[in-house]
This record gives structure tokens, sequence and C-alpha cells, in this order.
């Protein structure tokens, strides 16, 4: 695909893990259809985020792929997946979302993002690459910018990024 457009002001929308993400649809059914974000999507259902995550918005979620789950120490996933790990499943989750819209192109090298879960993120920025930091030093790379809903902008990420505490 060859366009100077990015890809989320495509007319259609943006291929996410073989589904198209369309802008008449919210963050989580955009989500839903994405086979590189089912982690994600099961998370977001063991948190309890999937009504708040449909809410009018709008929001910007940095969006862990598979993969960027399956970076982290065995067994993770599985253990906050349970119910007594809902709590620092839903600090996690919310810490990848940030009120308001925010597209690449708005997100500049420096800025401090305060997220839903009340920490921060750091923007990185080197031309049109996107990087974030988390609370811990850790970094996360957007691999997919500008995945417009109805509700908001979700960017996919390379790695999960983890709050302080």
């Amino acid at each position: 695909m060859t366009s100077s457009a990015s890809p989320g002001t495509a007319t259609g929308g943006v291929m996410v893990g073989g589904a198209l993400m369309t802008p008449n649809k919210d963050i989580v059914d955009n989500a839903v259809g994405s086979a590189d974000h089912t982690t994600l999507v099961a998370a977001v259902k063991a948190a309890g985020l999937v009504e708040t995550l449909k809410g009018a918005g709008p929001f910007t979620v940095f969006a862990p792929s598979n993969s960027a789950f399956d970076k982290l120490p065995a067994g993770t996933v599985n253990s906050l997946v349970t119910p007594a790990m809902k709590p620092t499943l839903t600090k996690i989750l919310t810490y990848h979302v940030v009120p308001g819209r925010l597209t690449a192109a708005t997100l500049t090298n420096g800025q401090v993002l305060t997220t839903v879960e009340g920490e921060q993120l750091t923007v990185m920025k080197s031309g049109s690459s996107v990087m974030l930091k988390d609370a811990k030093g850790g970094m996360s790379t957007v691999t997919i910018p500008d995945v417009i809903s109805s509700n908001g902008v979700t960017h996919v990420v390379d790695s999960v990024l983890m709050p302080a505490k």
C-alpha cells in the first residue's frame, strides 16, 4: 500500500491484525477484530473496562500487541487475568489510556502525558517515529499509529508500559 496519507486518515480505515479498523466503530469494537490484540481484549474484559472504553471518550489508547504481552515474564499474563489480580491489571491497562484524541502528528518530543491511571508517560519522537517511556524507564515503540475510532484513537505499541507503583 503506497499512500501519502497517514494510516488513520484513510477513508476506509487501517488494517490491524488482519482486520479493518474503521472510524465508525468504538475502540473496543475495533480491537476485538484484531488477531494481534486477543490478549489485550481478554485483559480489558478481565479488568471490567469494556464499558469504559466503549464510552464517549475521547480516549487515546496505546494498545500492546500480543507479542508485547509475550515479552513479559512467563506466567505474568495468566496471573494478571485472575480475579485476585484485577486491581493490578486495571492499573496497568489504565496506564495505557490518556484522555483526549492524540494523533501521532499532535504528539511532540518530550511531551508528558498523564494517563487515566494517574502516572505519566513521556513521548520520545524522532521524525515520524514515536516511542513512549514509562514510569520505570521502559520503552515502547508505536508500530501502527492513528487507528481512528468513533471515541478516540489507538496507537499499537510493541511493549507493555508499566506504571511505577
